[in-house]
């Protein structure tokens, strides 16, 4: 008489030998995919544009929490004004201007800035001084906030 154990180990190997199937095809899968996941969160450019909050940084973030949601343009302003005071507006047009060229998107909002300036010349220097520092950026902006200032 024969046993047929061989027959059924080979036939049915059972549960974990499908599992082990499964993994082997699936997990490499899985490791590429997360692999491929974290390469593409990295900053290869090198400006930390989405820089990682460490602990310390928590607290100063939630202050400067209400900074972060202004638009460009609005900051762009404020640092012209700024500059306008400590400087003069000769060298705030100049900044607008290279901010303009360096970031097209903010050309919409270059008379509005222009004419702020103008209208914060005309209470720093007169409106004589503050037209003497009129140019043609943004297509006479300035000009038109030193007068609408001055009237």
């Amino acid at each position: 008489m024969k046993h047929s154990t061989t027959q059924q180990t080979r036939r049915g190997r059972g549960p974990a030998r499908r599992i082990g199937r499964t993994l082997a095809l699936v997990l490499p899968v899985v490791l590429v995919l997360s692999g491929t996941l974290a390469v593409a969160r990295v900053n290869w450019s090198g400006n930390p544009s989405h820089p990682v909050l460490t602990a310390a940084d928590a607290s100063a973030a939630g202050a400067s929490s209400r900074a972060a949601t202004r638009a460009p343009h609005q900051v762009l302003q404020d640092r012209l004004l700024t500059e306008l005071q400590a400087k003069d507006p000769g060298v705030a047009l100049t900044h607008l201007q290279q901010a303009v060229n360096g970031n097209p998107s903010l050309a919409r909002h270059c008379a509005a800035i222009a004419r702020a300036l103008g209208r914060a010349a005309v209470r720093v220097y007169g409106p004589t001084r503050a037209q003497s520092y009129a140019r043609p950026v943004c297509d006479t902006a300035f000009a038109s906030g030193v007068a609408a200032a001055h009237r």
